[in-house]
């Protein structure tokens, strides 16, 4: 009984082990490569189905449009390919460390910043829907989520949260062809439901914890450490080059903590002393604002990376005054794939002597939670954005595309070069000063009150002559249509 027993147990042991190995032979041929007849995943299923049911109303609202909003549909198709190519992969490789990550996200950083790089430039009729598609991008980041302490939210939030960065110029779109061209709000409206809820929706059935790795798979193709032309393993193909200036360029930090960070936030932090600075000084602590008596609140230009006390902290968040690499939404969040420069200023109090000098055209300035404070930019910017901000004064000299100013109560702008657009929305008593070279500047108002432009008067000695943007409207019925008309006031 017990000899017929131990044979059922040996059979049953070979059966297994034939198994695994047709398991194994079937999942993978010519040392790693995928095989087209094996089952396709159903994650991946899903995904392409998710490009197929969304982006087919994006792309055909885009054919009928063409020129530049065509180009960027296109840059979008790409982006959306690349990632179902790296989720492919992922099945296929171990989970890497921060480096390998780094390695292994490199073509998706390339297509976004080959989106971003089409907003930048002079401004062109199609502004907004090349924001609103290189802003979604970053949606996709989600893939780059490795854990609780990798510095980003979790793959569905982190969607959410990013298309409400391209929300914003989505619905600039819904109002500017809301009676003109209705193929511009479809594909509006097509933009935001491959996101909300396609993509997202996507997340949360298949990857709601990041992307599944593969434990026994191959591992990841780490960061060359030799010359480029050294000819690659057998185990897999050759990764595509390194952009010239990629933010994801990954290399062992230097001036690197003793307690290093873990996840995504060494990544960045590899990131900042990469490829992309290596033109900067390395800032030792005589050299920063903070030690400097002479220069406090200055920030130059050589200068990488400057953090200064504050009196005092807001709730939301402790003070900054940085010049940051990453691209950033949130308080406390970098999770951002585009290479873009941005001087943040946040939850400065009672600070009257914040200066930005010798700026460079390509670089944007974002205030956040400042209150009774002042900062002058010194130089020309990209664009300034004024986030909830109260008592606050910005003075700057040239402005590329556009000041904004959002949510903010008692600030006052002055501009002392040119500006083609200033935007104030969602905004109570704010103070526009302008100079002879801004006078043709337009000025867009939405839900606000208390607006006064001061321009300069005809004489050379004459005060500002203030004028008061109307906050009321009367709206009449006439000739089959509403005609709109400011209230006139009159009377002893």
């Amino acid at each position: 009984m017990e000899e017929k027993l131990i044979q059922r147990l040996e059979s049953a042991v070979q059966r297994l082990e034939s198994l695994s190995c047709g398991f194994r032979s079937s999942a993978s041929s010519g040392n790693g490569a995928v095989d087209d007849d094996a089952p396709v995943d159903p994650a991946i299923s899903a995904y392409q189905d998710l490009i197929d049911q969304f982006f087919g109303r994006v792309s055909s609202a885009a054919e009928k449009i063409g020129g530049k909003v065509l180009e960027v549909t296109k840059v979008l198709e790409e982006a959306f390919s690349v990632q179902k190519k790296l989720l492919i992969n992922a099945k296929q490789c171990q989970k890497p460390d921060h480096v390998g990550l780094a390695e292994f996200l490199k073509p998706l950083n390339e297509v976004i910043m080959k989106a971003n790089t089409l907003t930048e430039g002079k401004r062109s009729d199609f502004f907004n829907h090349l924001k609103a598609a290189a802003d979604s991008l970053t949606a996709l980041a989600w893939i780059a989520y490795s854990g609780k302490d990798c510095g980003m939210s979790l793959p569905i939030a982190h969607v959410e949260e990013s298309w409400q960065m391209a929300e914003f110029y989505s619905n600039k779109i819904l109002v500017e062809y809301k009676s003109k061209d209705p193929n511009h709000l479809e594909w509006a409206k097509a933009l935001k439901e491959l996101y909300l809820p396609g993509l997202r929706d996507y997340v949360k059935s298949y990857h709601p914890l990041g992307p599944v790795w593969n434990p026994t798979g191959r591992m990841t193709v780490s960061a060359p450490t030799s010359a480029p032309s050294k000819a690659p393993t057998s185990r897999g193909p050759a990764p595509p080059p390194p952009p010239a200036a990629s933010l994801l360029i990954a290399e062992p930090s230097k001036a690197s903590s003793s307690q290093p960070n873990q996840g995504m936030a060494a990544v960045f932090q590899d990131i900042s002393s990469g490829a992309v600075t290596t033109g900067l000084r390395k800032v030792t602590d005589d050299m920063k604002s903070k030690n400097r008596a002479d220069r406090a609140g200055i920030v130059g230009s050589s200068e990488k990376e400057v953090r200064t006390s504050s009196p005092s902290v807001s709730k939301t968040g402790p003070a900054k005054f940085e010049l940051q690499m990453e691209y950033t939404y949130e308080v406390d969040l970098v999770c951002d794939l585009l290479l873009m420069i941005t001087w943040v200023v946040e939850n400065q109090i009672g600070r009257k002597d914040l200066v930005i000098d010798n700026c460079d055209a390509k670089q944007s300035v974002y205030v956040f939670g400042c209150k009774d404070s002042v900062l002058q930019i010194q130089g020309k910017v990209n664009n300034i954005t004024i986030d909830k901000c109260s008592k606050m004064g910005i003075v700057f000299t040239d402005v590329v595309a556009a000041c904004e100013v959002v949510n903010c109560t008692g600030v006052e702008v002055q501009c002392q070069g040119s500006a083609p657009t200033i935007s104030v929305d969602n905004t109570s008593g704010c103070q526009l000063y302008l100079s002879k070279d801004s006078l043709e500047t337009s000025i867009t108002t939405a839900k606000s009150s208390e607006i006064n432009v001061l321009v300069p008067s005809a004489s050379p000695d004459g005060d500002l002559v203030e004028h008061a943007l109307p906050q009321q409207y009367v709206h009449v019925y006439k000739d089959g249509q509403f005609i709109t008309s400011p209230v006139s006031h009159s009377g002893a």
